[in-house]
């Protein structure tokens, strides 16, 4: 039996005076033992938290007693280490960064494309008349995707909405838009529908739930996830590797972020490549004076700088 849990959760639901809640929610989190990292904003929750499987149970039952946050859905994952070092909850002003703050236009609460269950989604995936899209980022889907899904070259999500015209070729299809637990496919799906596409769906809870309920079948590679796993497996039925090094183009499905803090790019690099290179992704970056010491994972905690002083 494994001796952790993390969380991966989100909630649409207005909160008044959100950054005092982030402020008094981060020291609920601590009370509770738990690390990880939440965003708050006025919209709402998007958080992925790991500890005990005590107090992960005690945080549910939390959150889901308060009737803004009822509705939750939490993706609940079996670990053998904390997924976090530390617990950070900030008030932002979006819970997954979109730009889409006008509710008069994109409300996910109002209207988002029709939610599928992991079972249906897999049942209709493969119709003729289905467009897999993948509203993940480059880096993401560069990991792993679903068979045959269309993916957008995007360095981030805020960069989705200036995509919508290249998918306009699909306008007569049914789209089914995926993403890694749900929660930008809400606004993703609710922009669509805004620009006359019609016949709109969404992977409810995402590849991860995906993974749990429908045993993944038809995902290639990995998932990509935000915490110090970086990727998961996701494929129990037909899994298979799709990524390829960044530097010599050796099949690997390890992914991790350059070892120059400057640059940290994310990019997949088979273990060679990250040993000659010390997990940088290119010569330029080995010879940073701020280069981390890689350790083989390729994830890093952020440390804070320290501020030159102004002498007077």
């Amino acid at each position: 039996m494994k001796k952790y849990q993390t969380l991966l959760y989100y909630c649409y639901s207005y909160i008044a005076e959100a950054e005092q809640f982030a402020a008094d929610h981060l020291k609920f989190c601590k009370s509770l033992g738990l690390v990880g990292r939440i965003i708050v904003a006025d919209e709402g929750l998007n958080g992925t938290v790991s500890g005990t499987p005590e107090a992960c149970t005690a945080y549910m039952q939390a959150v889901h007693a308060d009737e803004r946050f009822a509705k939750t859905e939490f993706k609940i994952d079996d670990v053998d280490e904390l997924s976090f070092l530390k617990m950070h909850c900030r008030y932002k002003s979006e819970i997954v960064h979109s730009g889409l703050r006008d509710t008069s236009i994109i409300d996910p609460n109002k209207q988002t494309g029709k939610h599928l269950e992991p079972v249906d989604f897999m049942k209709m995936k493969d119709d003729e008349d289905v467009v897999i899209l993948d509203v993940r980022s480059n880096y993401e889907h560069n990991l792993g995707k679903f068979k045959n899904a269309v993916t957008l070259d995007i360095e981030n999500f805020r960069d989705f909405p200036e995509q919508i015209n290249q998918l306009a070729q699909y306008k007569d299809k049914k789209i089914l838009t995926y993403c890694t637990g749900g929660i930008k496919c809400e606004k993703a799906s609710a922009l669509l529908l805004h620009h006359g596409f019609n016949d709109v769906y969404q992977l409810h809870g995402g590849i991860i739930k995906y993974g749990k309920e429908a045993g993944g079948k038809d995902f290639e590679g990995k998932c990509y996830v935000f915490d110090n796993r970086i990727a998961v497996d996701v494929n129990e039925v037909n899994p298979t590797v799709v990524s390829v090094c960044y530097n010599c183009g050796k099949t690997t499905p390890k992914m991790i972020n350059c070892a120059n803090p400057e640059c940290n790019e994310h990019i997949t690099q088979c273990d060679d490549c990250g040993n000659e290179l010390q997990g940088c992704c290119s010569t330029a970056c080995t010879t940073h004076p701020r280069k981390r010491p890689y350790d083989g994972t390729g994830y890093y905690v952020k440390v804070p700088q320290p501020v030159a002083l102004k002498l007077s």
